[in-house]
């Protein structure tokens, strides 16, 4: 049946957190730990479609204990930044790129997609309504939209009920070290995810299989744990929540291809254009870890970077494994890596001319 529009109903907050109660939180800082007033939610049944479109006050669901997603984890979620800029403007960076893929996630998992307008409206009346819970400076709000069964029932079928809603959280940097080049762990135990699995789909139960590598990660005083392929454990894929770079001495520009096995990054995508646009050549190939071993053995891998929603561009300094360890070049940021962050936050800032329609303006 068709879609019928749908019509967005504000229910008022009835007590909405303080101004210093809020600006406290605000200077608290850190990442996903504190959330805004409200929440968008949006219902989907069988016959009926998307209906129940509502801005309120953020609050527990009441779900039941059969509820699917408890049972057989059909569930898929976004992240993406809202800011404000110099002149107060409020922006979202490329926001139609995470309702695209937002609905490839959601056919993945046999959930039914979201009109991406809705999607966007959504998102942007969550931010209308928490506006002022945006951190001046370097902070951002971070907006977690997500999907998940809410039909009780124990089957193994797709459910006949969804819940889709937007939270906000206030956050700094994502890393406690802030900027700093990171210590990444190479798990040759743990795989993230196999072909024909679920690793371009962005679903929890991919970060949920990831958690014991990250643990060991942290264990052995990393930031961030990279996996390995499943079939051989020798290609280098992603970080457990971020894509990664490698940079030639030659200048050129080296990453994971796309095999369905990896996320599609945003934030990736946006680097390679902006590295397209300044003539680094870009390699998108399988790299394996014995190779970059050996590269920065010799010197001629330079710069190590990941990339991701949460913590934009992070430069890796040290990689640790069973066997050892080793440094990418001196262990600093370096100046590829600088020069695209740079670039890339000043456009998600405002600080840059946006030449491309990335930027997106809420308010």
């Amino acid at each position: 049946m068709p879609q019928q529009p749908l019509q967005f109903t504000h229910i008022p907050h009835p007590t909405p957190t303080p101004a210093a109660e809020r600006q406290a939180l605000l200077d608290r800082g850190g990442f996903g730990t504190a959330f805004t007033d409200h929440m968008v939610t949006i219902e989907w049944s069988e016959g009926q479609g998307w209906h129940k479109a509502e801005l309120r006050k953020r609050e527990p669901f009441l779900l039941d204990p059969a509820a699917a997603v408890l049972h057989y984890a059909q569930e898929i979620f976004e992240g993406l930044k809202a800011y404000r800029g110099a002149d107060d403007a409020i922006t979202l960076f490329r926001p139609d790129q995470n309702a695209q893929r937002f609905n490839e996630s959601a056919v993945r998992m046999a959930m039914p997609t979201l009109p991406e307008a809705v999607f966007l409206e959504a998102v942007e009346a969550l931010v209308k309504a928490d506006k002022d819970w945006i951190p001046a400076g370097n902070g951002s709000l971070y907006l977690r939209p997500f999907m998940f069964a809410s039909e009780a029932f124990l089957g193994v079928r797709p459910s006949h009920h969804y819940t889709f809603c937007v939270i906000a959280s206030p956050v700094g940097d994502y890393f406690k070290g802030g900027a700093k080049p990171v210590t990444v762990w190479v798990s040759q135990e743990y795989s993230r995810a196999a072909k024909g699995g679920t690793g371009a789909a962005k679903c929890g139960g991919n970060y949920a299989a990831s958690l014991v590598a990250q643990a060991q990660a942290y264990e052995q005083g990393c930031d961030q744990v990279v996996f390995l392929d499943c079939a051989e454990h020798q290609w280098v894929e992603e970080l457990g929540g971020m894509n990664i770079f490698f940079v030639m001495d030659d200048g050129r520009l080296v990453t994971t291809p796309l095999s369905g096995t990896i996320l599609p990054g945003i934030t990736r995508k946006s680097l390679l254009a902006l590295a397209e646009e300044k003539g680094i050549v870009i390699e998108e190939r399988p790299y394996s870890f014995a190779e970059w071993q050996a590269d920065a053995q010799s010197g001629k891998l330079k710069e190590v970077f990941a990339c991701g929603t949460a913590a934009v561009v992070a430069a890796v300094g040290r990689v640790k494994f069973a066997d050892g360890e080793f440094q990418i070049a001196d262990g600093e940021t370096g100046p590829l890596t600088l020069r695209l962050r740079e670039e890339l936050t000043g456009l998600q800032r405002g600080k840059q001319a946006d030449t491309r329609g990335w930027v997106r303006r809420v308010a």
